[in-house]
């Protein structure tokens, strides 16, 4: 059935959270990179052993915000403060709705003088896009949308190929390419380098814990640089990585990449509901996992509970202010990774292997997420305690692990108890088999979970 908005869809069930648990609209695909390059699993240690070269092309939205009121769009947005915001630097770029509970985040790159790019997910890239439409803002916007999960044989294009160049080597590496020396580029700030002949422009990140560059430019241009690239590293042990792969890398760094957007909710979020089309993200999206709660609100995250509780600075006026001005003095939950044991993990797949008996959840390697936004219960005496939010294996580490949100008096080395799969047999989602609920012992771990990353990110970035 077709609706006029997400609001008239919402009002058309009987409760918001059973239509996303029962959600059809299947696995989350990374777009046209290819799964493997070689396999997973040398792929996973490249960013840890040598270098790698990430293609961030095709499955995150680009939106170009322009005009003069873009950085007063964008600022009033944010839980971030733009105090020393200026051009050729890049921040985290976390909204939250008007009860302080985050909407999504991403990274705002400051292009040139009232010119911004945001890219990340749908959730944030709506919020931006309803802002500068509906808010008497001077500006204007660019949508360049995520590229097509099923391209079904049609080519596929964007403004620009984004790449990452990431791991140990990975300065070696750009110097290389560079003819020389790097520029001086501080953490989280942009500039250029020289590669195949033309200046491209750089962002200083790592994903992966190592210093890297994250670099952008023309789309038509992408092959050749890609090429240029992987010849200059092979000296470096270059490792493509594929999608497969791509998606745990985040576990081992830290970041929770897709907590529920809180946006289902309040009279003062009614108008982007109905801005927002019954066919976005927000409206076919799932939700999964052990919890359930009939409240959507039980689903809503605060930013604290994201560890981005020191992102927020009240030098700004910005959506969510109030709320979390009264959040401020409250105890609240904390991001951690949780390790889970392995011979919990092997009873799981035994179950596989077993005709006849009860199977639990199937665990999918090397990422086990089957929703689009994942709430695992994580038990302490029987009481709910936090939640594992995005789970997978890594290869590097070889243990199962997953990042979540837990109570502020849990502390790492705490042993806790995560129940994995669904109730009554599983929900309706095409991504769940019938199965029975088990319990996982898990080990409260620190975040980032990599070593390399807890001891290499600058300023606190996913450790705070």
């Amino acid at each position: 059935m077709s609706y006029k908005n997400l609001e008239e869809k919402l009002q058309s069930v009987k409760n918001t959270a059973e239509m996303l648990r029962n959600s059809q609209i299947g696995a989350y695909v990374y777009p046209v990179v290819p799964s493997e390059f070689t396999n997973w699993r040398d792929e996973q240690q490249g960013w840890r052993n040598t270098c790698v070269l990430y293609d961030q092309s095709h499955h995150m939205v680009d939106i170009y915000v322009e005009g003069p009121d873009a950085l007063k769009l964008l600022s009033y947005l944010t839980i971030n403060s733009f105090k020393n915001f200026t051009v050729n630097k890049a921040k985290q770029f976390v909204p939250c709705s008007y009860d302080g509970y985050v909407i999504g985040d991403g990274i705002l790159f400051y292009l040139e003088e009232n010119k911004l790019l945001f890219v990340g997910r749908a959730p944030t890239a709506n919020w931006i896009q309803f802002h500068a439409e509906t808010g008497g803002y001077d500006v204007s916007i660019i949508r360049d949308d995520r590229s097509p999960s099923r391209p079904m044989g049609k080519p596929v294009t964007r403004i620009s190929y984004r790449y990452q160049i990431q791991g140990p080597n990975a300065e070696q590496l750009i110097e290389k390419l560079n003819g020389g020396p790097l520029p001086e580029i501080k953490f989280f700030n942009m500039g250029h380098i020289n590669l195949a002949g033309r200046q491209v422009r750089a962002l200083r990140h790592g994903m992966a814990g190592a210093p890297g560059l994250e670099i952008w430019g023309p789309y038509a241009e992408g092959d050749e640089i890609r090429d240029a690239i992987l010849e200059a590293g092979q000296e470096f042990g270059i490792v493509q990585v594929g999608s497969r792969a791509y998606a745990t890398n985040t576990l081992e760094s830290g970041w929770i990449p897709s907590p529920l957007p809180a946006i289902y909710t309040g009279e003062q979020m009614k108008p982007y509901r109905e801005w927002l089309s019954d066919k976005s993200y927000e409206a076919t999206g799932s939700i999964g996992g052990s919890f359930y709660s009939d409240n959507i609100e039980d689903y809503y995250m605060t930013p604290h509970s994201l560890g981005y509780g020191p992102f927020i600075k009240f030098d700004h006026d910005f959506i969510g202010r109030e709320a979390l001005e009264k959040m401020a003095n409250e105890p609240q939950r904390k991001k951690v990774t949780f390790a889970w044991n392995s011979d919990d993990v092997m009873r799981i797949f035994r179950s596989m292997f077993e005709p006849g008996e009860v199977n639990y959840k199937y665990i999918d390697l090397p990422l086990s997420n089957y929703t689009s936004a994942t709430y695992d219960r994580v038990m302490r005496d029987g009481k709910i305690v936090g939640f594992s939010m995005f789970s997978g294996y890594t290869f590097n580490d070889r243990t199962m692990i997953s990042l979540g949100s837990v109570d502020p008096d849990v502390e790492i080395g705490d042993e806790l108890v995560l129940v994995w799969g669904e109730e009554d047999g599983g929900s309706m989602k095409t991504t769940v088999e019938r199965h029975q609920q088990t319990e996982i012992r898990v080990v409260v771990s620190p975040t980032p979970f990599s070593r390399m990353a807890r001891e290499e990110y600058a300023g606190g970035w996913r450790v705070a």
